[in-house]
Order: structure tokens, then C-alpha cells, then sequence
């Protein structure tokens, strides 16, 4: 019987070592095939889908392969009278080996990639957000440190002994109330800090004599369109019913004040200056994001919602700060909302007050003459005019 579960582990061994062999050349093909273009486009993050999953099945063979080796030595044991493999031991080891690996794996995550995360906030309420961020996985981590070396510990110290008779606790109030309470502290400390916090943020009531830049900034597939206020610094009012070719954003100018509205291309911002941003959407859920600003709202067909913030970094201070003198400021779309979401991104640049209004003085208005032609707005030449005013009298 023994010699039979020998010779099929054998025969799986071979099996097993030639499908490996098989997966290895096809691996070896795969990367002499791609190798040319791995070179020109390094790092090569992403090598396809069949590769991984080919490379998921031969690390699965080899498990398999060292697991049937340590069987066929445990059959070997077993044939010959002798003491066979431990496997609590073995299974108690593997967990304090998993423990030094797994904490190393967290270790280079937060060196490594910690270390890709945002710079230091461009707004004026992102410190708050990262105070709360920081507050937050600082805990998590204390918790998470804690509980891992808990459990793989305790793994390893109980494992099955037959000269060790285990205690059964069908239940303990002290247990029960400290994993309960504490846990229901903690969070309740970060709800609370939360709360006060994101109602700060989101204050709609201005400083006395705080003056806010009125910015719409109108999502669809995929795009965002953005409109400025002109000389009287306030935006006109829009209908949905009035979107067109020429009209994206449905502009009323039954709405004086949307004579001198402005569409620009580059969402243009002054530093220090509080920034109110009009969110709206025309056809499927968007969501504004500023990643350095630590803005990001969703956009809401039919839910106008806004946004205010404070720039407090320049584009060229923040080019500065992260060593790269292309960065540009961006403001993305955070739902998937299609085929070309990737698509949906505006540069952001924030400039000093003077700047801005020399790029400001620069912009076209939103009311463009196709838009006069749809409207059958009339543009009357001053000759015209007296000729017209000669016939009334």
C-alpha cells in the first residue's frame, strides 16, 4: 500500500516538474518575444493578464510539488517503522514564518509606497484632512501591528500538543465588554473629530468682508466645461433645456448677468483667495477631484452641489516643492462614467493675483456670435441704426 502511494507521488512528481518545465519555456518565449519593447518602456508595471495568471498556477505546481515531496518522506517514515512529520509543528512554524514576512511586507509598503503619496497640502482645510488621515492610519496601524502578532503568535504557542488539555470559555463579561467598549471609543473619537471637521469644510457662510471666486465647473461624457463670471462677478443662471452645439452648458440669458460670463479651457486660480466651485453634471454621476487640494464632491445630475476651498501653494511653489517643473495641478473625474473617463481632466494652475487678471483680461466671453445667431440676436451697425431711427420719424 505504501509502495503504491510512492509510486503515484512519483509519477505526480514528473508530472508536476514537466508542466513546470512547459510553463517555464512558455514564460522564457513570452519575455524573449516582449523583451524589446520591455526595454524601451520601463518600468514595465503591467505584462498582461495570461502572465500572471500562468505565473499564479506554476507557483501553485510548486506547492503542490513540496508538498508531495514532504509526503512521499512522511510514506517513507511510515513504511519504516519510523517517527512520522509533525505537521502541527510544521503548520505552527509556517505561522511564525508568515508573521516575519507579513510584517516585512507591511514594513516595505509603508517605506516604499508611503512614500508615493500626495506632498503637502495646497489648501488651506487639506491640513485638516490630513490630520485626520494621519490620526487615522497612525491607530489603524497601532491596532493592526498589535493584533497580527497576537494571532500568529498564539498560532504558534497553542498548537496541538497531546499532553496539553485545552480550556474551554463558554463566555467572559470582562472579554465581551473590553473588545466592545474600546473598539466603540476609538471610532467614536474619529466620528466626532470627522464631523466637526467636514462641517468647518464645508461652511457655506463667508468671513465678513470674504469675498468668493465663482467658478462652474459642469461635467459630461467626457469632459468638464468650465465658466468664469466677467466684469459684474456674477455668474448667469442655466437651464437644462437650453444645452446645444454651441451652448454646453445650457446658459439663460434672459440672465443679464450672463452677458459677460467667460468659458475658458484652464481653470485658473489665485492664490489665497477663497474658490467656490458650482459642481454640476448633464448626464451620468461625475465626481470633481483635486487631488493636491484635497477637494473631491461628486456631481449630480439634477443636484447642483459646490465646493469652496482656499489655494494656499502657487503651481510654481508646488513645482518647487516636488522637484518637477512640468507639474501641473489637475482636476480629475473620480467615477467611472464610460468608455473614455480617462479622458476628463483640466489643468489647474494657481498664480498670484496679478496673474490671474492679466489671464483673466485675456478670456473670450461665453456669449460667442453662433450663440447671438441661435438666439437671433441682432447686431445692428450704428448706420443702420440712424437710418432706422429716420424712418420712425
Amino acid at each position: 500500500m505504501g509502495f503504491k502511494s510512492l509510486f503515484s507521488s512519483k509519477k505526480m512528481l514528473a508530472l508536476s516538474a514537466a508542466f513546470l518545465l512547459f510553463g517555464t519555456n512558455v514564460l522564457m518565449a513570452q519575455d524573449a518575444a516582449t523583451g524589446a519593447a520591455a526595454d524601451a518602456a520601463k518600468p514595465n508595471v503591467w505584462l498582461g493578464a495570461a502572465y500572471y495568471v500562468l505565473l499564479f498556477v506554476i507557483v501553485c505546481f510548486v506547492v503542490g510539488i513540496v508538498g508531495k515531496i514532504l509526503r512521499v518522506y512522511d510514506l517513507t517514515q511510515q513504511i519504516q517503522n519510523k517517527k512520522a512529520i509533525n505537521w502541527d509543528n510544521v503548520m505552527g512554524a509556517l505561522c511564525l514564518i508568515f508573521l516575519i514576512v507579513g510584517g516585512y511586507g507591511a514594513y516595505w509598503s509603508l517605506t516604499v509606497q508611503g512614500s508615493m503619496i500626495l506632498p503637502v497640502s495646497a489648501s488651506e482645510h487639506g491640513v485638516k484632512i490630513d490630520e485626520m488621515f494621519w490620526t487615522t492610519t497612525v491607530l489603524t496601524l497601532i491596532v493592526f501591528v498589535i493584533t497580527q502578532i497576537l494571532l500568529f503568535t498564539f498560532l504558534f504557542r497553542y498548537r496541538y500538543n497531546a499532553k496539553r488539555r485545552a480550556h474551554f470559555l463558554p463566555h467572559d463579561n470582562t472579554i465581551e465588554k473590553v473588545w466592545t467598549i474600546a473598539p466603540a471609543i476609538v471610532l467614536t473619537i474619529l466620528v466626532i473629530f470627522g464631523f466637526f471637521t467636514w462641517q468647518k469644510i464645508t461652511n457655506s457662510t463667508d468671513a465678513k468682508g470674504e469675498h468668493s471666486l465663482n467658478i462652474d465647473i459642469t461635467g459630461h461624457q467626457f469632459a468638464w466645461e468650465l465658466r468664469y463670471p466677467g466684469a459684474d462677478d456674477k455668474l448667469g443662471k442655466t437651464n437644462y433645456k437650453l444645452v446645444s452645439g454651441v451652448n454646453k452648458v445650457g446658459v439663460d440669458f434672459k440672465d443679464k448677468s450672463a452677458y459677460d460670463d467667460l468659458q475658458v479651457d484652464t481653470m485658473y486660480l489665485p492664490v489665497g483667495k477663497t474658490v467656490r466651485l458650482n459642481i454640476h453634471a448633464q448626464d451620468v454621476i461625475h465626481s470633481v477631484y483635486m487631488p493636491h487640494f484635497r477637494v473631491q464632491l461628486n456631481a449630480v445630475p439634477g443636484l447642483p452641489t459646490y465646493f469652496k476651498f482656499k489655494p494656499t501653494m502657487t503651481t510654481a511653489a508646488m513645482r518647487r516643492e516636488v522637484g518637477d517643473p512640468a507639474f501641473e495641478y489637475l482636476v480629475y473625474c473620480n467615477k467611472i462614467c464610460g468608455g473614455a473617463h480617462y479622458n476628463m481632466k483640466k489643468v489647474v494652475r494657481v498664480v498670484e493675483e496679478t496673474e490671474y487678471q492679466a489671464w483673466l483680461a485675456q478670456q473670450k466671453p461665453y456669449l460667442t456670435d453662433q450663440i447671438k445667431k441661435d438666439l437671433k440676436y441682432a447686431v445692428v451697425k450704428p448706420a443702420e441704426t440712424q437710418n432706422r431711427l429716420a424712418l420712425n420719424n
